[in-house]
């Protein structure tokens, strides 16, 4: 996200600047307000974030900071102030602080392929190669699903093999129509584009079983996007159940401690970048160095 942020790729790309993005970030508490209940010092908390100061800059989520700030919604919703940022989770105290910048990225996918229906016997599809698209193939294997495929990039064919797929194709095949049908079989329950592209509607479509379910997660081409019925299976569901990132915080951290999900598939949890580093950080994304990068916001 925060790639296609600076690259101008999305059609709600950041209108003030300066802005501080960033949203996968993890923060310890340093200090609390009077009415906070269910914080303290020491707490290791989710999508931590610098706010926004007129005048000064903007914020983006401002994850990229080395100060930020967490809502304690519950007592805010017991206060009627308000439901605050119910993103911002407690993680277990024992939780490697690494780990837990992909918890954001993992709950986000878990609420909207639970929302989905996926569950054990099904088969998936999923389209995309990148953080998003191995965390779906990830969570239709830990929902019980008994056939993942996956279309993305040869080159992480391996990461594929790592969560579990049984069929990994390339999306730059010559014959990758040919591909899918051939591991098609009577289609597939679901099919999850975690990419977003207006080239691969089709293909989707095409894969799905009668009665299968179609979802859009990808926002490459958001807006350009549009379903031809006649490339699907005669009956079909277009899902737009989107998805509520607070919703699978405990479904997440019980995966994390059941050793279900594993943050080094997604990145090297040694090469650490710090903050005034960052851009050779995004450079190594750039060169697919790895799938994320991790950077420290601070030295503490």
């Amino acid at each position: 996200t925060d790639m296609h942020l600076i690259s101008g790729r999305l059609n709600w790309a950041i209108d003030v600047a300066p802005s501080i993005i960033g949203h996968e970030s993890v923060g310890r508490v340093l200090e609390v307000g009077a009415k906070v209940r269910n914080f303290k010092v020491g707490d290791l908390i989710s999508r931590v974030g610098a706010p926004g100061l007129e005048g000064s800059h903007t914020a983006t989520w401002g994850g990229f900071a080395t100060r930020g700030i967490a809502c304690d919604h519950v007592a805010m919703a017991e206060d009627g102030a308000g439901s605050g940022d119910t993103t911002n989770q407690l993680i277990p105290a024992d939780f490697d602080p690494r780990i837990c910048t992909m918890i954001i990225t993992w709950r986000e996918t878990f609420s909207y392929i639970s929302r989905m229906g996926v569950g054990a016997g099904d088969r998936v599809l999923v389209i995309g190669s990148g953080g998003n698209g191995l965390s779906y193939a990830t969570h239709a294997k830990n929902l019980g699903a008994a056939d993942v495929v996956m279309i993305g990039n040869g080159e992480r064919a391996e990461f594929g093999a790592k969560v579990g797929v049984s069929a990994f194709l390339d999306y730059r095949a010559d014959d990758l129509a040919e591909q899918l049908a051939a591991v098609k079989g009577d289609g597939f329950d679901f099919v999850i584009d975690a990419v977003g592209k207006v080239t691969m509607t089709d293909l989707a479509l095409s894969a799905l079983r009668s009665g299968g379910t179609l979802g859009i997660y990808g926002i490459d081409d958001m807006g350009k996007i549009r379903l031809d019925p006649g490339k699907g299976p005669g009956t079909f569901t277009f899902f737009e159940g989107g998805y509520d990132e607070a919703e699978a915080h405990d479904a997440v951290i019980a995966f994390i401690q059941a050793g279900k999900l594993d943050a080094s598939i997604w990145m090297d949890l040694d090469d650490v970048y710090s903050l005034d580093d960052i851009n050779a950080a995004f450079q190594a994304v750039v060169d697919r160095k790895h799938i994320k990068m991790l950077v420290k916001l601070s030295n503490g």
